[in-house]
């Protein structure tokens, strides 16, 4: 094989349609977009859902749900992620481990409005952790480890079903 003897194979590259080269190319005149018009002109992209004044698809669907504006957006840590920063020596297990340490080892870029503890891998080491939230996974696997969890904000606890069941049948 010789360099002057590569080539694509037959309908690898496609050429492109030149438009509007003539009216014996297929093409011309109006290069395929039809006659005058909103989109037969160039720049045209805002009027994809335009129905033609029919209410839209997207507006005639109901609304729902609510975005609250002032919502507080937590880093998400797993013990996992946890443990192979103290197996690095990133982190040290005898020392509390709080935000800032997270950052300073690299575990976390940022705390935003505080760090919610997750339970997604296994955790070996004793540790003290201070967090904004822990999940109930989180918190069962760093006690059973012998560590404790501190949380700096609290949630008020929603009553079970049966407590609402029995409540909704009582009469005071």
């Amino acid at each position: 094989m010789k360099l002057n003897d590569l080539h694509d194979n037959p309908g690898a590259r496609k050429e492109r349609m030149r438009v509007g080269r003539g009216i014996g190319s297929g093409k011309g005149k109006t290069a395929g977009r039809g006659v005058k018009g909103q989109k037969a002109r160039s720049g045209v992209t805002g009027i994809r859902q335009f129905e033609g004044g029919q209410m839209p698809l997207y507006m005639r669907m109901p609304k729902r749900g609510f975005n609250k504006p002032n919502q507080s957006k937590y880093a998400e840590v797993n013990i996992g992620r946890i443990q192979a920063a103290i197996d690095a020596g990133a982190l040290d297990a005898g020392k509390k481990i709080d935000a800032a340490a997270l950052i300073g080892a690299g575990v976390l870029r940022r705390a935003l409005d505080g760090v919610r503890l997750l339970g997604v891998g296994a955790l070996k080491s004793k540790i003290a952790i201070e967090v904004a939230y822990a999940s109930a996974g989180a918190r069962a696997a760093v006690e059973k480890a012998g560590g404790s969890v501190s949380m700096t904000e609290t949630r008020e606890e929603k009553p079970a079903k049966s407590e609402k069941a029995s409540k909704k049948g009582k009469k005071e």
